[in-house]
């Protein structure tokens, strides 16, 4: 059965790093992108970076370019994002996905169908 569950948020002050885990079950990231979103309460729900199957990344959100990278571990069959430089506004849910369609690729174009619980992530002094 379909899996994801993230972890590793938490508090930290503006300026510090976390690095959040999506851990997959129930497929392969051998041929399944993922992807990290987040949403911050009043706000929609925006996409920050995703990783095709092959290792290839993609930036959602601009914001983020320079501060955020992601990476994986098809043996460990986990998603890492790093988020360095945090700042108030990363504060926000973050949530990994993957989809059916086209399951292999980051194509902003086509929506994701399975979501992990989320990992709240609060930046503030």
């Amino acid at each position: 059965q379909l899996k994801l569950v993230e972890s590793g948020g938490g508090l930290v002050q503006p300026g510090g790093s976390l690095r959040l885990s999506c851990e997959a079950s129930g497929f392969s990231l051998n041929y399944y992108a993922i992807g990290w979103f987040r949403q911050a309460p009043g706000k929609e729900r925006e996409g920050v970076l995703c990783i095709s199957s092959t290792g290839g990344s993609t930036n959602f959100a601009d914001s983020a370019k320079g501060r955020f990278t992601i990476s994986k571990d098809n043996a460990k069959n986990t998603v890492y994002l790093q988020m360095n430089s945090l700042k108030p506004e990363d504060t926000a849910v973050y949530y990994c996905a993957v989809r059916e369609f086209l399951r292999d690729t980051c194509d902003r174009r086509y929506e994701y169908n399975y979501w992990g619980q989320g990992t709240q992530v609060t930046v503030s002094s």
